[in-house]
């Protein structure tokens, strides 16, 4: 019997120093420490880590997207009104301005309660955690998701297909989804898959692959397209960025030929590409 007794105990010592190895839940972050905060790990613990300095563009700052900065700005501020709005998918082009845009709502509606939470894909599994973790409190939280994209099979695609509409618990009005990715539906496509289509009284159905690959997509209510930018559109970041940077008007009109070759060196006429000329070239004259 006495040995009995010192295998319990030495059962229930061992039980404890699990229990202390094993992740437990996340633990309230200070709230006010921040207005942006990162879901990571450490030592196997997920947690919200405050962002001391988020990037500080501005709405304006962004040219050329006037459409896309509207309805985006729109659903925003019916979600901080309390009105119905919906999650937000942000595809298209490169550098065309997509995540940037998602950080300065945060800059232009901080004052008015807007959080934002950024959580990489890895973590996506971690979802109903930081929403049971949000819920309730007098914020409003974005749930940012930045370059999505999935291969097959991947858990992390289920999961956030859960939150976003297929799961029995509802998500709370404080929170949202906005996520940004080069793929429309997500997850790449493959020419065979649209062999699978079938033919039903004169009516296209799309094969079960590409239904798949659609139903993630459509859980999100609000989709916005960014396309590439025009030469002229370029030149015009540009000199947005110069005279940002403090350069004058004829400083600015002689560095056209320079950004030219620049996008022309890049490969790319973008939003992002302009801002790195543009920080080269006024580093270099200041």
């Amino acid at each position: 019997m006495n040995d009995v007794a010192k295998l319990l105990a030495r059962a229930e010592q061992l039980i404890d120093r699990l229990d202390q190895l094993l992740p437990g839940p996340a633990p309230a972050p200070d709230w006010s420490a921040a207005r942006a905060f990162l879901w990571r790990r450490r030592n196997g613990r997920p947690g919200l880590q405050p962002v001391m300095r988020p990037h500080g563009i501005r709405l304006a700052d962004l040219c050329d997207v006037d459409d896309q900065k509207a309805r985006i700005d729109q659903n925003t501020r019916q979600f901080l009104d309390g009105r119905r709005a919906n999650n937000v998918l942000l595809t298209g082009a490169r550098g065309t301005g997509k995540s940037s845009l998602v950080k300065a709502l945060l800059n232009a509606y901080a004052d008015r309660g807007l959080r934002l939470i950024e959580v990489d894909k890895e973590d996506l599994m971690d979802l109903p955690d930081i929403v049971e973790l949000v819920a309730g409190r007098p914020e409003r939280f974005i749930l940012f998701c930045d370059d999505l994209s999935f291969e097959e099979a991947e858990p992390a695609y289920k999961a956030l297909k859960s939150v976003l509409d297929g799961s029995v618990a509802a998500v709370p009005d404080n929170v949202l989804i906005y996520a940004t990715s080069n793929r429309r539906h997500l997850m790449p496509e493959y020419h065979d898959e649209n062999l699978q289509a079938r033919h039903v009284d004169g009516e296209v159905h799309p094969g079960e692959a590409v239904e798949e690959k659609i139903s993630l997509s459509e859980r999100f209510g609000l989709w916005i397209s960014f396309y590439p930018f025009s030469q002229d559109e370029y030149l015009a970041i540009v000199a947005h960025w110069l005279e940002e940077f403090g350069l004058d008007h004829e400083a600015i009109g002689n560095a056209r030929q320079e950004a030219l070759q620049w996008a022309l060196l890049r490969g790319s006429r973008s939003g992002r590409v302009a801002w790195q000329f543009a920080r080269d070239h006024a580093g270099r004259f200041e």
